[in-house]
């Protein structure tokens, strides 16, 4: 086992525990070691390296991919519980989120802002 795949393991089961089951259970039968690799390789090889802390990074990755725009919605809930996992307040992710209504545009932070709003309401039942 690779020091990344440790790395991203160790990370992820601090964040979300059964991300990668979850992800094998979905995807490894039509791209096998799909989940694997991408806790390795996103967690492992980027989201554990040093000089960002782990809250900023997620704040980041909130913003891209709200800039990105309404279909990442359930990518950006999933980094919603990751973000608040590493440190960050709702009002944190929000006001990230509301931020990229000036790069994305009011349409990507509106989708934004009703996937946390929905996932946060979601956490509280």
């Amino acid at each position: 086992m690779s020091e990344a795949l440790k790395k991203g393991r160790a990370l992820v089961a601090n964040m979300n525990p059964g991300l990668e089951t979850a992800l094998a259970e979905r995807y490894d039968a039509a791209v096998p070691d799909m989940a694997e690799t991408l806790v390795e390789w996103a967690y492992g090889r980027h989201y554990a390296r040093e000089g960002v802390d782990l809250k900023t990074r997620q704040l980041c990755t909130i913003a891209a991919l709200t800039a990105l725009g309404g279909h990442t919605a359930p990518q950006l809930k999933v980094n919603i519980d990751h973000t608040l996992a590493a440190g960050a307040s709702e009002r944190e992710i929000l006001e990230i989120i509301w931020q990229m209504s000036v790069y994305g545009g009011m349409p990507a932070a509106i989708n934004g802002l009703n996937a946390a709003m929905d996932r946060f309401q979601e956490l509280k039942r």
